[in-house]
C-alpha cells in the first residue's frame, strides 16, 4: 500500500549550522511527495500527483489537500498547538546524540511550528517502569541520552535549549513536562486530548509510531525523516490511505503482531502460523482486539490456528494490549499560559550558540 506524505520545506534554513550533517537548502516552499510504509518509518520519494492517490501539500507546515479544500479551510479556523516529545529526537538511529537533538529541533522551529505554542514532554524518572513490571522486555534495549560535550545531565541542557527558545522550563506551571512515573506518550496523550477539548488541533512532533493511535480529524503527527532530513506531516487521511481502515485499528494489529522497537513479542511467537495478513483481516473485520477476543470465545472467527490463538492466548495479546496503549488519564493539567504563540527572537543565537558548544 502506498501512502502520500508532505513535508514541509522553508526557502532556506534560518539557522546557520556548523554541523556536516545540516546543509543548508533552497527549495520551494512545497512539494509532493509519495512514501512506502512500514511499522517503523516511512521513505519519500518525489514523484508526480496521481488521480489515484491523495497527495498533500504542505506549506510552511499546513496540510493541503487537493480533494479536500473545505475541510482544511474548517481546520485553519482552529489553532494548532504542537506537543514536541523530546526524547527520541535525543538519538540518531539507536545512538544517544546531542547533534540529532539539535538538528531536528532547529527544523522544527524554523520550518514546522513557526510562532505556534509549542509544549515540550520528556520521559520522567522511571516512566516505563509500570509496563515493564508487565512486560520486562519492553523497552529494555533502550539506552539513557547521553549529554555529549556538555558536562550537565542529558534532560538539564536539553531544558535549557528550551528555555532559552521561549519554551520556558520551571517544573509543572510551564511548558516542558516531564512527571516522575510517567511516559511522555501518555503525558502527550493525556495533554492533546485536553487541547482539543478546547477546540485546538493538536499536532505530535515525533518519530513514535504509537502515536498513530491518537490520529483524528483534529489530531495529526509531525514526524522527522532521518533519510530526507526534514519533519513530514501524517494525518488521518494519510493514515486511511496507508491502513485503510480505522487508527485504532493499528493499536489492536500492534497487539497481535507485537512491536520489535519497543520489545513487545507478537502472537507469532508462540503461533508461528498467525502472519500478518490474517492478524490484519481479523481487525478490518471485528474493529478492536477486545471486540475480536470476545467473538472467538463464543464462535469461530478464522482458522483453526488462529482460532486456538485468539483462546488460548487472549490474556497474552490483552497484556500487549496494555503495554502498548497510551494512556489519557495522568495527573496533568495544561495551562492557558501554555497556548500562546512562541517568540522567536532568540531561536537562531541558541542554536548556533548551542552547536558551536558541539563543536568547539
Amino acid at each position: 500500500m502506498m501512502t502520500t506524505v508532505g513535508f514541509a520545506q522553508s526557502n532556506s534554513f534560518l539557522f546557520s549550522m556548523r554541523s556536516q550533517s545540516i546543509e543548508k537548502t533552497k527549495a520551494p516552499r512545497a512539494k509532493w511527495v509519495t512514501s512506502s510504509s512500514s511499522s517503523s518509518h516511512l521513505r519519500a520519494s518525489s514523484v508526480s500527483p496521481s488521480s489515484t492517490e491523495a497527495f498533500h501539500r504542505v506549506d510552511y507546515g499546513q496540510a493541503i489537500a487537493n480533494d479536500g479544500m473545505n475541510e482544511e479551510s474548517s481546520k485553519k479556523k482552529k489553532k494548532r498547538v504542537f506537543f514536541l516529545d523530546v526524547s527520541p529526537l535525543c538519538y540518531e538511529g539507536n545512538k544517544p546524540s546531542s547533534q540529532a537533538f539539535g538538528h531536528w529541533l532547529s527544523l522544527f522551529f524554523s520550518q514546522v511550528s513557526l510562532t505556534d505554542p509549542v509544549v515540550a514532554v520528556l520521559d520522567g524518572e522511571e516512566g516505563n517502569k509500570l509496563r515493564r513490571e508487565l512486560l520486562p522486555s519492553y523497552k529494555a534495549q533502550r539506552k539513557s541520552p547521553n549529554p555529549g560535550k556538555y558536562s550537565k545531565r542529558p534532560h538539564q541542557f536539553v531544558e535549557e535549549v528550551l528555555r532559552k527558545c521561549n519554551v520556558p522550563v520551571a517544573g509543572l506551571m510551564d511548558k516542558v513536562v516531564r512527571l516522575q512515573g510517567h511516559e511522555a506518550d501518555d503525558v502527550v496523550a493525556t495533554l492533546m486530548e485536553q487541547a482539543v477539548q478546547r477546540g485546538y488541533r493538536a499536532v505530535i512532533a515525533s518519530p513514535d509510531k504509537d502515536f498513530k493511535q491518537l490520529i483524528s480529524e483534529n489530531v495529526q503527527i509531525v514526524i522527522p525523516l532521518a533519510d530526507l532530513r526534514r519533519w513530514s506531516f501524517y494525518t488521518l487521511k494519510h493514515y486511511h490511505a496507508q491502513y485503510n481502515c480505522d487508527p485504532q485499528s493499528d493499536l489492536s494489529f500492534r497487539c497481535i503482531m507485537g512491536d520489535k522497537v519497543d520489545g513487545v513479542p507478537g502472537i507469532q511467537h508462540v503461533v508461528p502460523a498467525f502472519g500478518r495478513k490474517t492478524a490484519m483481516k481479523l481487525v478490518r473485520k471485528h474493529g478492536s482486539l477486545e471486540s475480536l477476543l470476545s467473538a472467538a470465545a463464543v464462535r469461530t472467527v478464522g482458522r483453526p490456528y488462529a482460532q486456538e490463538a485468539l483462546t488460548k492466548y487472549a490474556d497474552y495479546l490483552r497484556r500487549n494490549y496494555q503495554v502498548l496503549a497510551l494512556k489519557r488519564d495522568v495527573k496533568v493539567q495544561i495551562e492557558e499560559e501554555w497556548l500562546v504563540e512562541r517568540d522567536t527572537s532568540n531561536d537562531s543565537e541558541v542554536l548556533s550558540s548551542f552547536f558551536s558548544t558541539l563543536h568547539g
